[in-house]
């Protein structure tokens, strides 16, 4: 059977129709698709004249490398609002890169989205629209509500919006009526509000991005060693022997990595990465603030070797090293850490046995990597005497996602390489405070440690029950049962997965707010009334009653640290972060006990209630103001592993099936380099030498010869969903690249609309988005 709920006019645009070439996301200015193989290094002068042109396009040659300058510097500038990798401890005045720039100056633009502009456009045109020339509007500039008599958005008033807000929560029959998102945008004092907000309301439906990215992760090493974060911080990596970077594709969705990784190659660690495509980042780099370099076009390898596994193989493959040190140890005892295995972890001779009975064989089919290959990686690691080992979406995303990662986990075990110096687990996080969203409260699923707490320190009384995360409050919108959804940032309706079904169950809601800086489809695919609420960026200047007010965020390894904007604000109505959240609170409770204005007018009140509530972040005033701010603690850092045992525990997975069913491929969702997160910057993809096109397919040469499919070929691609429904694209172009056969890749948000709402890890309730299984075949005529 197909989807039940069709494709709405407008909204379908790079979904395509039979016969005809669908349409990118992107700028799709119809220009000739093309590809070239391109090997030259990442980073370097391709990154310096892409941040160039877009300089130049936003009309910021001058103030632009003015502001870039005041990027991830301590205490005096703003945190990058991209990804969350550690900033330089080390003194590095261009601590940057090429896709920090372009999101930077993308929030930076001249350009200004007024009430005039709604004015002149509905939301039906609108919604015809491509996502990048919705964005490339600029900022918005005041609160709008939607009015279905005009179908325009309209001017309100705070005030007026707020009341709303309150007024729409408080009529609800259950506070579980309504559910409140965030992206990884949000700061940790914005971030504790919103949560504040939420529970003393009463719901923890609190679905975020984390659901759709690192839930694994997280589900994984709380498992395993008894915490939900990763053990290792920027020096471990600058001290290993062996870094595993799997599933990552460095040069784009974590840029400043590269310096990481060709600092290791120099000193002589080995860098391994694992994916089943060749990327950029596994190749050379030139480091754009090593001068010398840049002047002689002297590049560094970013890699020792590349393993391709199959998508969905990379637990099979981790299996198949641990076995190949396994029987190593069997003539040399001393290959395993004996003494740690004893002291410090439990279920180790059941996990032994499990993998000694594993068949060669299976582990190379499972895997789609060869055999001589994964015994290489074990000599690598077994030769290590500390050893890195990191993840990202494309470990997650898959159906058996917390398992490979505590296989992952297993492995590191093995050699003791967790609680020392160069070594651990090392997740890599998107979005820039994505982790200190959770860690300040933004989870579906709280301790009652966390909420006992929160109780006792804000006088309210939490809801216990679990609330609804990303895939499960979708149907619950759909369905009617959540009325309410507010967004905090993000992009919500092109982030979540099986779009048609996912624009249907927002339209379903009676309210739909979206906290803002630019125009994007979620404020065009919207509930019975619909708010606008425009917020400052990172880079501007938030003055509070008390003065000047700095945020701070929670990178990737645990490092806490104060972010100040610099520039004047896009637009004098625009408001904070935790303005808006307190102004959406006081108005929704208005017996509150809790001080929300005397919060917002200094976030230093935040963080002394938050010093209160959060583990890890006693004195955070004083702490933060320290010399690059703070790390939280990890005690499984420490070999103090907080799980059942006591112990960090060895998992014992069956090893699953995970390859497609004959005649179907299996397919991975992923960005562009032209691309961060939903917002698209071009339809270009320069570190896969793709020009001018997004509606494609990279396929192997041998997957595309036994369809008969020539490059650039229209394509249409139908996925399968487990209840037996399909979704199909159309007018898409089949392009050879170097993949494993039957593995292919397609770009999101596009390819979103094949990830069907109801397929989702059953371990991490994680959209499937690198494990969705495809036909392909040519396009139909119109």
């Amino acid at each position: 059977m197909t989807s039940e709920i069709g494709p709405v006019p407008g909204d379908d645009q790079s979904q395509g129709a039979p016969g005809r070439p669908a349409r990118s996301r992107g700028p799709a200015d119809d220009r000739r698709p093309s590809q070239r193989d391109d090997h030259a290094p990442s980073a370097g002068w391709g990154a310096a004249r892409s941040v160039g042109r877009v300089l130049l396009k936003t009309r910021e040659p001058i103030r632009g490398p003015r502001e870039m300058l005041k990027m991830n510097h301590e205490n005096s500038g703003f945190d990058c609002p991209g990804c969350a990798w550690p900033d330089d401890r080390h003194g590095l005045h261009l601590d940057l890169c090429e896709n920090g720039i372009k999101h930077t100056t993308w929030e930076m633009t001249p350009k200004r989205v007024e009430r005039e502009f709604f004015a002149r456009h509905t939301v039906t045109e609108l919604n015809s629209w491509t996502d990048f020339a919705l964005e490339d509007q600029g900022r918005l500039t005041e609160p709008m509500s939607y009015d279905p008599a005009t179908d325009r958005y309209v001017p309100i008033s705070w005030d007026a919006a707020f009341e709303l807000v309150g007024s729409t929560l408080r009529g609800l029959d259950s506070p579980d009526e309504a559910a409140f998102y965030t992206s990884g945008r949000l700061s940790n004092e914005a971030t504790f509000l919103y949560q504040l907000w939420v529970r003393e309301f009463g719901t923890n439906n609190l679905p975020d991005c984390s659901n759709m990215c690192h839930e694994a992760s997280g589900r994984a090493l709380q498992a395993a060693i008894g915490t939900g974060k990763g053990t290792c911080s920027i020096d471990d990596w600058d001290a290993a022997d062996l870094i595993w970077v799997m599933g990552v594709n460095a040069a784009s969705n974590a840029p400043r990595m590269l310096t990481s990784l060709a600092e290791a190659y120099r000193r002589g660690a080995k860098v391994v990465h694992v994916n089943p495509l060749i990327e950029a980042g596994a190749r050379r780099t030139i480091i754009p603030h090593e001068f010398l370099a840049m002047a002689t076009f002297r590049a560094t390898p970013t890699g020792t070797m590349s393993v391709q596994p199959r998508i969905g193989g990379d637990m099979a493959l981790v299996r198949g090293v641990a076995k190949a040190v396994l029987e190593a140890a069997e003539t040399d005892p001393d290959v395993l850490d004996q003494e740690f295995l004893r002291a410090y972890t439990a279920d180790f001779v059941q996990y032994r046995d499990l993998v000694t009975a594993a068949d060669w064989a299976e582990l190379v089919h499972q895997s789609g990597v060869d055999e001589a290959t994964m015994r290489a990686m074990a000599q690598d690691y077994i030769a290590a005497d500390r050893t890195v080992i990191a993840w990202c979406l494309g470990v997650t995303q898959q159906e058996h996602a917390v398992d490979a990662i505590r296989e992952i986990v297993n492995l590191l075990l093995l050699r003791g390489n967790i609680g020392r110096e160069g070594a651990g687990p090392s997740p890599v996080r998107g979005h820039s405070n994505v982790q200190g969203n959770r860690t300040c409260g933004i989870n579906h699923r709280p301790t009652e440690d966390f909420l006992t707490r929160l109780d006792q320190v804000c006088d309210i009384k939490s809801p216990r029950a679990y609330g609804l995360d990303t895939v499960h409050v979708i149907p619950a919108m759909r369905e009617g049962r959540v009325r309410v959804f507010v967004s905090l940032g993000g992009n919500f309706v092109l982030a979540a997965p099986d779009t048609t079904y996912t624009f249907a169950a927002l339209r379903n809601t009676e309210l739909t707010v979206q906290v803002s800086t630019k125009l994007n489809r979620s404020h065009l695919v919207h509930g019975r009334r619909a708010l606008i609420l425009p917020c400052l960026g990172r880079t501007e200047r938030d003055v509070q009653a008390a003065g000047p007010q700095g945020i701070t965020v929670e990178d990737a390894m645990s490092e806490v640290h104060l972010s100040f904007g610099n520039r004047p604000p896009a637009a004098p109505e625009l408001r904070s972060e935790c303005a808006i959240l307190a102004g959406m609170a006081q108005a929704t409770l208005p017996e509150s006990k809790t001080p929300w204005a005397s919060y917002v007018d200094d976030y230093d009140r935040i963080r002394d209630t938050m010093a209160q509530v959060l583990p890890g972040f006693e004195d955070f005033n004083r702490r933060v103001r320290e010399h690059l701010g703070f790390r939280i603690a990890q005690p499984a850092r420490e070999r103090i592993f907080l799980t059942s045992t006591g112990k960090a525990e060895f998992h014992t997975a069956e090893l699953p099936d995970v390859l497609p069913v004959p005649g179907q491929l299996m397919l991975q969702t992923m960005r562009s380099h032209d691309q961060w997160n939903t917002t698209i910057y071009s339809d270009n993809d320069r570190y896969r030498g793709v020009k001018n096109l997004r509606t494609l397919l990279f396929m192997s040469r041998a997957d595309m010869t036994e369809l008969g499919l020539g490059e650039f070929e229209l394509i249409d691609i139908t996925s399968h969903a487990r209840d037996g429904s399909t979704r199909s694209v159309y007018g898409y172009r089949a392009v050879a690249y170097d993949i494993p056969t039957g593995s292919v890749a397609g770009y999101m948000p596009e390819l979103n609309a094949l990830c069907a709402v109801g397929d989702y890890s059953e371990q991490s309730d994680q959209p499937l988005s690198k494990h969705v299984p495809v036909t392909v075949c040519k396009a139909a005529a119109g």
